[in-house]
């Protein structure tokens, strides 16, 4: 969009759209001895009378329909240029609705619309390679009210330094979320210095960086207002008992989320963690080390968690047993804890009773099955999702949790031997409260989809992949019979899947369990370089376990979303 604004001469007619649908400028001719107008039209869109010219540019603009009109005399040439009188506020608001490429376009429209652009853009992302040090003043001159930054560096390039950061920090005193990905030349002292100016920080996430302790616990000394924390192979921390213990600091009185990723130490967070007397969200993805110990001292001074995930993490029953400390937990995500019984997840079901959301991903090892299964479904009444990923339920606790769990409005059943015919039958009887299905690599037949047909009344959507004896003409059969349900079928070759844990699973690069409802997943962008311990590959026959809990997250992410969307109309 780098054409005028002003109106265009009589000879020609013109018309300009802009993505998003936040600006319209249209200009039409009329006979030579009228007036040519030219419409500016601001979201939302309303076309009226064209004897209607009146302005009104109140404060309340933002909540009315508002129509700008330019206007231009054949005869004298005169101009009236009405948007000139829109204030810089209600143009920054415009801009707000646009996308990002349509937000550099008008941009160019002219040296009024290049400064209110700037000076409105709270979110700005940067390649952070090392030429970026040479253009920060000037780059943060113009973008000025900058709040949310993202710096992320090829893996294959230099990435910024301490005294860019620092820099960037004097330049957005008001900064409240950082994001880091592979500056790897940032060390503690651009940390420090960094932490130093942006007191108001809110959220930081850093991913691949080699900065250590010390300019952790500057962020933490010094960020007093801190609420998420996001680490993912942070290297410049040392390993062992050497370790420096990060936090608790100021800003464990303010933290609400602390998320670790693929950590040697991510213990050395434990101070932290147990310092947090706020903290709701706390997940651990891959960290090495025996967490039994340090759950069971969270437990005892963190007592209001309500979304706790654990993938990949050595764990027995006696840490996750401690979790039940939290009565207020409502969303529980373990994945690939071979030490985890049917014990600790009574233990769970007995003390969590306001739990909504369990995902288990048990790697087939038969620890956890029907036992702990009816232990939730007798006391967690509440319970509206349940992902089981190598568990093998029968009708016994699928019955339990149909009767009992009346809220129970998404399942999903992938990798499961147990799960045949049968079963299927057992939900559509029970579950009357199911509106979504996904089934993966199960023994179910079509007989089974005959059973779905008379059950489950408030079902809507069912997802079945890789289930060999499922064929078209059972979900033809489905479908012709519940034409309002929405029937994804998938009928590819079924992998073998060895379960076996025999390489401990905790450095795998299989792709982590995306939660339900997550907004940062995609934009997050995050360097996802193997370690540098070397990673051994995974066998082709696991992959198609793994690739199921990946669907199965991708599936309800959809699911949810469109839910959410219904409830609130």
């Amino acid at each position: 969009m780098g054409s005028s604004l002003s109106s265009p001469s009589s000879s020609t007619s013109s018309s300009y759209h802009s993505g998003g649908g936040g600006i319209q400028i249209q200009s039409s001719n009329s006979n030579p001895r009228s007036k040519m107008k030219s419409v500016s039209v601001i979201s939302p869109l309303e076309t009226t009378d064209e004897d209607d010219m009146e302005v009104d540019l109140e404060d309340d603009f933002v909540n009315q329909k508002r129509i700008i009109v330019i206007e231009s005399n054949n005869c004298t040439g005169n101009k009236i240029d009405y948007l000139s009188e829109l204030p810089d506020e209600c143009i920054a608001y415009i801009f707000q609705s646009l996308g990002s490429g349509d937000r550099k376009k008008c941009s160019l429209v002219c040296k009024r619309w290049f400064q209110i652009e700037g000076q409105s853009r709270h979110r700005l992302s940067l390649d952070a390679k090392s030429d970026l040090l040479a253009v920060i003043p000037s780059l943060f001159s113009r973008f000025d009210s900058v709040t949310k930054l993202a710096l992320k560096c090829d893996r294959k390039t230099t990435s910024i330094g301490d005294d860019a950061l620092i820099l960037i920090s004097f330049r957005c005193r008001n900064l409240t979320r950082l994001k880091l990905r592979a500056c790897r030349e940032l060390t503690d002292t651009g940390m420090i210095g960094f932490a130093k100016n942006c007191l108001n920080l809110k959220k930081l996430s850093c991913g691949s960086c080699t900065f250590g302790a010390k300019g952790m616990n500057a962020v933490l000394n010094q960020c007093a207002a801190l609420e998420e924390l996001s680490v993912k192979r942070l290297r410049g921390i040392t390993d062992g008992a050497a370790a420096e213990p990060i936090g608790p600091g100021l800003a464990a009185g303010s933290l609400k989320t602390i998320c670790l990723k693929e950590l040697y130490n991510g213990q050395c967070f434990g101070p932290l963690i147990v310092g947090s007397k706020k903290l709701k969200t706390l997940k651990l993805f891959r960290c090495s080390g025996d967490w039994d110990n340090l759950l069971e001292s969270i437990a005892e001074r963190v007592s209001g968690l309500v979304e706790v995930h654990l993938e990949r993490l050595q764990v027995s029953d006696r840490g996750l047993a401690s979790i039940s400390n939290s009565p207020n937990l409502e969303i529980l995500h373990l994945v690939k804890t071979p030490e985890c019984t049917n014990m600790a997840l009574t233990s769970i079901a007995a003390r969590c009773k306001l739990l909504r959301k369990l995902h288990i991903d048990g790697w087939r090892t038969n620890r956890i099955g029907d036992e702990g299964l009816i232990a939730i479904a007798k006391s967690c009444s509440n319970l509206q999702e349940l992902v089981l990923i190598g568990v093998n339920p029968t009708c016994l606790s699928l019955g339990q949790l149909g009767s009992n769990c009346l809220n129970l409005e998404r399942l999903a059943l992938c990798g499961s031997e147990s799960i045949g015919d049968a079963e299927i039958s057992c939900i559509a009887a029970k579950f009357v409260a199911l509106r979504k299905l996904c089934i993966k690599a199960c023994p179910v037949s079509d007989s089974g989809m005959e059973a779905l047909a008379g059950g489950c009344p408030k079902l809507v959507k069912v997802k079945i992949k890789k289930c060999k004896g499922v064929t078209c003409d059972g979900a033809d059969w489905l479908r012709a019979s519940r034409q309002a349900l929405d029937i994804n079928l998938d009928i590819a070759a079924v992998e073998q899947v060895d379960a076996s844990t025999s390489d401990g699973g905790a450095q795998e690069t299989a792709a982590e369990f995306t939660p339900l409802f997550s907004q940062n997943a995609a934009a997050g962008g995050a360097d996802v370089a193997s370690s540098s311990n070397g990673r051994s590959a995974l066998p082709k026959a696991r992959l198609a376990l793994f690739a199921g809990r990946n669907f199965v997250a991708c599936t309800f992410g959809r699911w949810a979303n469109s839910n959410n969307g219904s409830h609130s109309s």
